[in-house]
């Protein structure tokens, strides 16, 4: 699954980037390290503007949305922080995703995502209780950095899904959703995942599908209902497309953002020779 990433792209680089047409994010856009789920996070859309007649033409906007999709049916926001990521096999099918999968797409800017590359104890273990204790013990885990290794924007594929906070119900609990008004309409998206190359299976099976750039405009466009078609524009990610690196284990607590979460770490700050030496 991708859990976390970082989209530190400025608003008017966004704007220029995906020829937006309709710049509709309230405030300002900051640069996010260490981005978790139920933040709110930079997306790109086609929608007809509200209110809008049905024979006017979508137009591509760039807003802000909460990751975590909740369905327009959920009686709760907190449904949300179980959906950040749906499956490229069965997005389709799904009930929770398969309306927005057609009509409702969207990209989710990105400088690249982190996984978890679990450290194997490598050290001999005489003693059976020593042996047993080790066994017993957390394993450790190293976080890694992943991005294109061309440098430019990383456009996750993701749907996004409008919820409207039901009349005497509650917004649900954890993250902002004490801010949630009755009959507020909050904006949800999530991350559409698949098979990792062989390169990056080894830290993880599972990364963000990436809408090539020549792709961009079939996939937001909302006319383009085809299942097969809208499927056959997701191609993986090539294996030596990416690069990966340890970084510190400061990513692991989301109060921590900053310019050196996505830094290489130095020796001794990956948790050994394992992780420095996985590629």
């Amino acid at each position: 699954m991708c859990g976390r990433y970082a989209t530190t792209r400025a608003r008017q680089e966004l704007l220029d980037e995906f020829q937006v047409q309709v710049d509709a994010v309230d405030g300002d856009i900051q640069p996010d390290y260490n981005v978790a789920p139920t933040k709110q996070v930079p997306a790109v859309l086609n929608r007809r503007p509200k209110d809008a007649p049905e024979e006017e033409a979508a137009v591509r906007q760039l807003r802000t949305v909460r990751w975590g999709l909740v369905p327009s049916w959920a009686k709760d926001l907190s449904i949300g922080s179980r959906m950040i990521n749906a499956r490229f096999e069965t997005v389709h099918e799904k009930p929770s995703y398969r309306r927005a999968f057609a009509r409702r797409r969207c990209l989710l800017p990105a400088d690249g995502y982190f996984e978890w590359y679990t450290i194997q104890d490598q050290g001999d273990a005489p003693d059976p209780a020593e042996g047993e204790k080790k066994a017993k013990k957390k394993p450790q885990k190293q976080p890694y950095f992943i991005r294109p290794n061309d440098g430019e924007v990383m456009a996750m594929a993701g749907l996004y899904e409008l919820w409207k906070s039901p009349k005497g119900g509650s917004g649900g609990s954890g993250g902002s959703s004490s801010q949630i008004e009755e009959g507020e309409w909050v904006w949800t998206c999530t991350v559409i995942t698949t098979d990792a190359p062989d390169d990056l299976g080894r830290i993880h099976d599972r990364m963000p599908m990436i809408v090539e750039r020549d792709r961009w405009d079939a996939w937001l466009d909302p006319e383009l209902t085809d299942t097969e078609q809208v499927r056959g524009l997701l191609v993986p990610a090539m294996a030596g497309t990416m690069d990966a690196f340890p970084v510190s284990k400061a990513v692991n607590s989301v109060r921590n953002n900053g310019p050196e979460l996505i830094e290489p770490v130095i020796s001794g700050d990956s948790s050994g020779d394992q992780a420095d030496s996985l590629f």
